[in-house]
Order: structure tokens, then sequence, then C-alpha cells
């Protein structure tokens, strides 16, 4: 039997898989440098706006957040740049005072969306970026052949947004948080969020092109699966990653689970398995393809009211189960190789992950077993029928 999870994650080994699928650094200070011009971009424009466009009584400053996959740390590379591309999600949070039952004046929202599209339009002109219109629920801009930024716009009400900023100020004056994110190169001090008050921010509407206000949490799957790693340890975000690489290797024109999907399928049952990510891989997987197949609702992200599995239909939902299972057994197959059968063993698995998975027989290991037969979960016995006797 064969360890293959060096091949996977190793901290003493460098261009393994969990390098591989990462973004490059390079990747990640150009979208940096993208959504911040953004921001400088659109923030003094849309406070000139609120008075002579939306109708507000007072000029207010919008605020911003990174948020999606970027948000929850699990963005990869995707295995074929073009068509794929990375996505970088930037919200636009607008404090708005008159809130009525469903949400601010139901015509700011449609005013709001053209009002954003518009000023874009000029960036993109200058930057030689392109406008994409048409998408329901944000604005998308195309910074690269190979990334482009979405931006949802939100408002809440203005009395929330700054008993949120007063007390993220407090904690920024007194030291008892870092209010910078050197992963995503934020500041309260550019208007955009802290993401440590985030859920203090509740009544949060969404707008939609058609003129709609849409309540919305987009804080809410963050939050949930930032508790289930701390559950869980690093190995859960980890097999998330090397999930959507799985997926991105199979659906290269778009479709499969979705990233939100793999991740909390896999969250609501993951085992960590110290020190083998090749095992916790094979259990996710198995675990995906049983819940690709049915509804899939998560009590604790909006009292379970959305089912992450609605974009797949029927026979979709078989095909990626069907792929999730040829996944788990091709991968517990290598594992039952023997020693001397590595390069075997690496073949097996990258018809399934690609070949992001390194070609380095020199990082599988030979396994005795015992740490795979404590991976197999234990099944009840059925007490053997012992016959009546009796003595005399």
């Amino acid at each position: 039997m064969l360890k293959l999870n060096k091949l996977f994650y190793a901290t003493d080994e460098q261009d393994v898989f969990s390098d591989r699928i990462e973004p490059a650094p390079d990747q990640r200070k150009f979208l940096v440098d993208c959504k911040n011009e953004i921001r400088d971009h659109l923030r003094p424009r849309i406070r000139e706006a609120t008075t002579a466009i939306l109708g507000m009584d007072a000029a207010v400053s919008p605020r911003f957040r990174t948020q999606g996959s970027w948000s929850y740390n699990t963005c990869v590379q995707p295995a074929s740049l073009p068509p794929q591309e990375i996505d970088w999600d930037f919200g636009v949070y607008l404090p708005v005072h008159v809130w009525e039952e469903n949400g601010p004046p139901h015509e700011m929202a449609k005013a709001y969306f053209v009002l954003v599209e518009q000023l874009l339009e000029d960036l993109c002109r200058k930057n030689g970026w392109k406008l994409i219109s048409g998408k329901a629920t944000c604005i998308r801009v195309q910074v690269a052949f190979w990334a482009h930024i979405d931006i949802p716009l939100y408002a809440a009400p203005e009395q929330k947004f700054n008993q949120v900023m007063e007390k993220a100020a407090l904690a920024a004056r007194s030291g008892t948080i870092a209010m910078d994110s050197m992963w995503m190169s934020e500041s309260v001090d550019f208007s955009e969020m802290p993401e440590q008050f985030w859920e203090d921010l509740d009544d949060i509407v969404m707008a939609t092109r058609s003129g709609e206000w849409k309540f919305s949490d987009p804080e809410a799957v963050s939050r949930w699966f930032r508790d289930k790693v701390a559950e869980h340890t690093e190995q859960l975000r980890r097999v998330c990653r090397y999930l959507k690489a799985w997926r991105d290797h199979h659906w290269r024109d778009g479709g499969g689970p979705t990233s939100v999907s793999i991740m909390i399928a896999v969250a609501q049952t993951f085992e960590p398995q110290r020190g083998r990510d090749d095992l916790a891989l094979e259990k996710a997987a198995r675990i995906l393809a049983a819940a690709i197949t049915q509804e899939l609702r998560e009590p604790g992200i909006d009292g379970g009211s959305e089912d992450f599995n609605s974009r797949l239909s029927p026979e979709e939902k078989s095909i990626a189960s069907r792929k999730a299972e040829m996944l788990a057994e091709a991968l517990q197959q290598a594992r039952m190789r023997t020693v001397h059968q590595e390069s075997e063993a690496i073949t097996h698995v990258q018809v399934h992950l690609g070949e992001r998975i390194p070609n380095r027989p020199d990082l599988v290991e030979a396994d005795s077993g015992a740490e795979s037969i404590r991976s197999v979960p234990a099944r009840q016995v059925v007490p053997p029928v012992v016959p009546a006797t009796s003595a005399g």
C-alpha cells in the first residue's frame, strides 16, 4: 500500500498539487491593484451621485468588500486558461437612510445599477478593460484574458453602517484587532468593510439589473465555512481546493458542481485525516458523490432556505456524482498499489485530477495500512445468536 499525501501537500516540499493550483503571487497582486482602482474610481463618484441621481437627502460614501472564494481563501488556479478564468467578487455597499418595508425606495435599485455600470464604462475605456453587460445580479469587468471582477451592488441601513464603522474604528484605535488585510490588501481607511464586524450588519439587500431589491447575506457562507475550518483544521480548506481543481479539470467549459456546493457538501461531514490529505480527499469525494444527487441545504446558512444544488439538472447531478465516485475509487486503487508501483499510482490519479499532480515517485511512500484501516468508519456488528441451553 502507498501514501500519496506528499503529492498533494507537504510542508517540506514545493511545487506539489496544493502549490500548483494556488493563484500565483503576481496574479493576486494584479487583481488587488484592479479592485483597488475600481474602488478609488467609484467611491467619490457614487458619493456625488447619491444626491444628484439617487435622490438621497445627504451625500454618503459607499463601502466595499471582497467576498466569495477570495474571502473563503479557496480560490484556485483554473485548469485551462482560457476558457476558464479567475474570478474576484468585490461588493459595493451603499448606506441608505430611507428604509421601507422591503429595503430602500424601489426606484433606487435600477438607478443604482445603471449609475455604477455607467461609471465603470469610463474606467474600462481608460484601462482597456471590457465591461460585460447582461448579468442579472452583478456587473462584470474583464480585466485580463484570464480574470474578471464581479461587482454586486448592495444597500443597508445607514444607521447600522455607522454603528459598524464606529465599532471598527474604536477597535483599531485600541489595537485589539488588525484592521488591514494583507491577504487582500484591504483597509477600513479606504472605505473597505472590516470583516471582523460584518455579522453586525444585517438587513442587506442586493440591487438587480431588473430594478428589484433582493434580501441577501453574502457573509452567511463565509461565516459558516470559517467556523468549519476552525473545527476541522486547514485540511478542510485544502480538500475543498482539490475538489474545485477536480471540477475545473472535468468541466473545462463551465458546469459541474458550484464552488459553494462543493464547500458545503464536504464541510458538513468532514473528517480530518492527520497528515493524510490523500485519505481526506478520498473520503470527501465519496461524500460529494452522495450529496450532489439530492438537495443540498445547510441550516446554519440562512436557516437552510437555499438548495445549493439547484443549478444542476437531474442528469447533471448524476454525471457529477459518478465522476466524484470515480475520483474516490481512483485514489483508493492508487493507494492499494504495491511499493515500486509509484509511477502507475501517480498516472492513475492524474487521469482524474490532471497533470498538475506532480510526476514525483520520490514523494510516494510505503503505507503499512494501519492508517488506512483506522480511516474506515466502524460498522456495527450483529451479535451472534446464542441458543438457549438448560443445565441439570
